[in-house]
């Protein structure tokens, strides 16, 4: 692809779309046209939330009350990496953003400030059953019973608008992949939409 492109990964928790991510990530490095900037949302916000701040104590608080975070912190995420290091010259990959549609809608400033032409957003699907069974058998130290409930109920009532938003915006590419296939089908049918919509030549 001779123009960097933006590529959007959205999917309940449990999907499977962090591996897809990295699996985009370094297909694209492959091609070695242009570099690669990945932003893992999840991430970043946990190491801000490991910090000693007045704003990270507060964080951890509405965490412990199994709240939802303020929408202008999940902003500051990512903006704040788009302002630090891009460069212009980059494919972006953005793994779990934006998860409401005020974030979105602001997502579509950046978009337009950097001059990221038709992103392509990747909608990872599962069942929330399949999600469900998923977070308990990976057995991180959060994925109890009450806080996977939460994560996939907040996905139906958050992350949903988001999605249809983005199916009906024509400044977006938008596809769903099955995500109960196997990890190397989905990032198969993935690498084809993306060879049909932008091209695969070096």
């Amino acid at each position: 692809m001779n123009t960097p492109h933006t590529f959007i990964f959205i999917g309940r928790s449990g999907s499977g779309k962090g591996t897809q991510a990295e699996l985009l990530k370094a297909y694209l490095e492959a091609q070695g046209t242009h570099k690669v900037s990945y932003i893992q949302t999840g991430q970043r916000f946990r190491d801000f939330i490991a910090q000693e701040t007045f704003t990270s104590n507060l964080s951890k608080e509405i965490i412990a009350n199994g709240e939802l975070m303020p929408e202008f912190l999940g902003v500051w995420v990512w903006s704040s990496i788009f302002v630090e290091n891009m460069k212009g010259d980059e494919h972006l990959i953005l793994d779990g953003m934006p998860r409401r549609l005020r974030e979105a809608q602001i997502l579509d400033s950046a978009m337009e400030f950097y001059n990221r032409d038709m992103p392509l957003v990747i909608n990872v699907h599962i069942s929330k059953e399949e999600a469900h069974k998923r977070l308990i058998a990976r057995g991180r130290a959060d994925d109890v019973p009450e806080e996977i409930e939460r994560r996939l109920a907040w996905f139906d009532t958050d992350v949903a608008p988001v999605l249809e938003y983005y199916q009906r915006d024509r400044r977006y590419n938008y596809i769903t992949v099955d995500g109960e296939q196997s990890i190397e089908t989905i990032h198969q049918a993935i690498i084809l939409k993306i060879s049909e919509l932008y091209g695969n030549h070096n």
